[in-house]
């Protein structure tokens, strides 16, 4: 016998079936109460096979840093990774890598060190999330380098839409490589400090 409580049930998942399915994937919440995206990197956390499979797939490998509750870290995933041209250069270009600054996973750095998410940030100077790590496409003297010298850009706090796309050309496209340096606007600059 069908109640009314399992028809109406039914009836809204149904509802939620026959809806068109959207071009892009939204960003989701995680049971960790993290927001993250569907097509990023999944990972066993050490860092060299993680660069080497990137760079394989001709994509460069990044690390976003965020914090539970952070405000700037939701509108990131909400504001700009919703836009499909900003969403579609990222996944065709990079793999991006979900770090908790004050996480207790375990990471294999370059150097094959292993330490928790909070001492990985820590030994990069990583202090406010939202951070955007970017780094080398070559793992040939990566591990002989110190920690911020490995980065080949860096993001910190909050960046509105178009620049955030910047950073990400900037990156893609090698400016740093050309001497270019990439002016981020300051009221971008909005942070929650770990």
């Amino acid at each position: 016998m069908l109640s009314r409580r399992s028809f109406i049930a039914g009836s809204a998942a149904g509802a939620v079936w026959l809806r068109p399915h959207p071009l892009h994937a939204e960003a989701v919440m995680t049971d960790d109460g993290y927001y993250t995206e569907p097509w990023f990197l999944e990972s066993f956390l050490e860092l060299a096979d993680d660069l080497a499979a990137a760079s394989a797939k001709n994509k460069r490998l990044a690390i976003m840093w965020e914090l539970r509750g952070c405000p700037y870290c939701r509108e990131t995933h909400l504001v700009n990774f919703a836009k499909p041209e900003i969403a579609d250069y990222i996944k065709a270009r990079f793999e991006i890598l979900q770090l908790n600054i004050v996480g207790s996973r375990e990471v294999t750095d370059f150097d094959g060190e292993k330490l928790s998410e909070k001492m990985f940030a820590r030994k990069y100077g990583v202090r406010s999330v939202p951070t955007f790590q970017f780094f080398s496409d070559k793992l040939t003297g990566l591990s002989d380098k110190a920690p911020r010298e490995r980065e080949v850009a860096r993001a910190q706090g909050y960046i509105e839409a178009k620049p955030f796309l910047d950073l990400f050309r900037f990156v893609a496209d090698r400016d740093y490589e050309k001497g270019r340096v990439l002016h981020l606007p300051e009221s971008g600059k909005r942070t929650r400090a770990e």
